[in-house]
């Protein structure tokens, strides 16, 4: 068993150097990394659509890579109408909730 001296414990790795120009430097690595800038806008599209939970919290749909183009059309279809609804249902819940506040 070999012991630790307390000056072992002491020393802090190095961070790496910090790169100059990221958007340079990850288009440079060829690695698949997006650089992003503040302010600028940036496209989730491949992530798929965004799904509306009955609780008003939101996600995404988890297998939309490997769906093919008209499983993707049927699930753009079947979660415009679902979420249009439960959002009208969460806009009626805070509504009345509103409502139940004032009186």
């Amino acid at each position: 068993m070999s012991e630790s001296t307390p000056e072992d414990k002491k020393q802090p790795l190095p961070l790496p150097a910090p790169e100059q120009d990221t958007a340079a430097a990850a288009a440079g690595r060829g690695d698949g990394v997006t650089a992003l800038r503040v302010g600028e806008s940036v496209r989730l599209d491949a992530l798929g659509p965004l799904v509306v939970n009955a609780d008003g919290s939101m996600g995404r749909v988890g297998n939309w890579a490997g769906m093919t183009e008209g499983e993707r059309e049927a699930t753009l279809r079947l979660l415009g109408r679902r979420n249009k609804q439960r959002l009208e249902a969460l806009k009626a819940k805070k509504a009345e909730e509103e409502k139940q506040k004032g009186e």
